[in-house]
């Protein structure tokens, strides 16, 4: 009996791949310009990918906190427009910046929307236009603790402020202990640990504290770290495993990074109930950001103390900085061909996929329409 289940299960396989490669040959036969493609949610996002004359290498460079949503479009994007090979270095967003602003990028990803002097430096690059913010990416910044024996921990806007400021130093502070009151606190030693390179999750973290707990944070928000205390690693990746191996850490970086058993705060707002780091309260918080950019430029202005049950406040958006006009002529198909797919419904929905959050429609609406006018 063993034999003939083991048979029948090897039969339905082989014939589901089979399947697949059906459903991926009918998805290259919808587009001239498609390549092979995969079966399930990725072919049918894959047959409408239209890559133009997009070819050669399109090099960008920035944001940590999107590489995960990044892997996952090119792995749909290369597939179709073979002759892009797509190159995304996640140095952090203040690195991505300078990149492209000194001309070795065709875009740049950043957690943060460009400053004022960033931009007036774009319009030597940009020919007669500047630099705009593409809001593309969003997404809760969890906070990832290793905390032995507590499985479910409450921190809230003042307490956070405390812990990273390096006033709070152990896990059965009083100020803890009267947000988790059925928790068992060990007395084990804090470990918080921040970004070491340039960061805009940094700089949406800080903004938190700086808009939700004024007076337990002191510092301007940036994304360079500059309270005292604590430790240092690089990019999201690097404080997230620092978590994972060390008792007693806490760090703040996207959802996408707590896998791997990482345990995340739950934050206490002006709700009734404590929030959790996810998708759709991170979507709930979004819906809320005003677009204050000017012209083509769609900077958003988030609201970090939420009334409404269920917004999460620590969220960022990542925004793709690229020229309104005057972008690289032997990369402007490319980046065009790119921006308009993880622009598209079918790019958005690979985000939720991937522990982010797509962009409110309201929003993403205009990104779709200035990205169709880039040259």
């Amino acid at each position: 009996m063993k034999l003939q289940r083991k048979n029948r299960l090897r039969a339905l396989s082989l014939g589901a791949i089979a399947v697949s490669g059906a459903l991926a040959l009918t998805a290259c036969g919808s587009d001239d310009t498609s390549g092979s493609g995969g079966g399930g949610k990725e072919t049918n996002a894959n047959a409408n990918i239209k890559c133009d004359d997009a070819k050669g290498q399109l090099a960008a460079s920035g944001s940590s906190a999107q590489k995960n949503a990044i892997d996952a479009w090119r792995k749909v994007y290369t597939t179709n427009c073979k002759d892009v090979q797509l190159n995304y270095n996640p140095t952090g967003s203040g690195a991505g910046i300078t990149a492209f602003l000194q001309g070795q990028t065709a875009f740049a990803g950043s957690d943060s929307a460009l400053k004022p002097e960033e931009i007036e430096k774009s319009k030597k690059l940009c020919k007669d236009s500047q630099a705009i913010d593409l809001p593309m990416v969003g997404g809760p910044i969890a906070l990832g603790y290793n905390v032995p024996g507590v499985d479910n921990l409450v921190l809230d806007a003042k307490t956070l402020a405390d812990i990273f400021n390096d006033k709070i130093k152990t896990w059965d502070d009083k100020a803890i202990e009267k947000l988790n009151p059925d928790a068992k606190l060990p007395s084990t030693k804090i470990q918080a640990f921040h970004r070491s390179d340039e960061s805009g999750t940094t700089d949406n973290f800080t903004k938190y504290l700086k808009g939700a707990a004024p007076d337990a944070w002191p510092h301007e928000p940036g994304k360079s770290w500059v309270a005292k205390g604590g430790q240092s690693a690089n990019g999201s990746a690097g404080v997230a495993g620092q978590v994972k191996q060390t008792a007693g850490a806490i760090s703040y970086f996207e959802l996408s990074y707590a896998g791997d058993g990482i345990k995340t705060v739950d934050l206490k707002t002006d709700a009734k109930d404590p929030v959790k780091a996810n998708v759709d309260n991170a979507s709930k918080a979004i819906s809320e950001a005003k677009v204050v950019g000017k012209g083509k430029d769609l900077a958003l202005e988030l609201n970090y103390k939420p009334t409404a049950e269920g917004a999460y406040p620590i969220t960022l958006v990542t925004y793709e900085v690229v020229c309104e006009k005057g972008n690289k002529a032997d990369t402007l198909a490319a980046t065009k061909s790119f921006l308009t797919y993880i622009a598209s419904e079918d790019g958005q929905n690979v985000l939720k996929d991937n522990d982010y959050a797509p962009i409110p429609e309201e929003i993403i609406t205009k990104v779709r329409s200035t990205v169709a006018g880039l040259s």
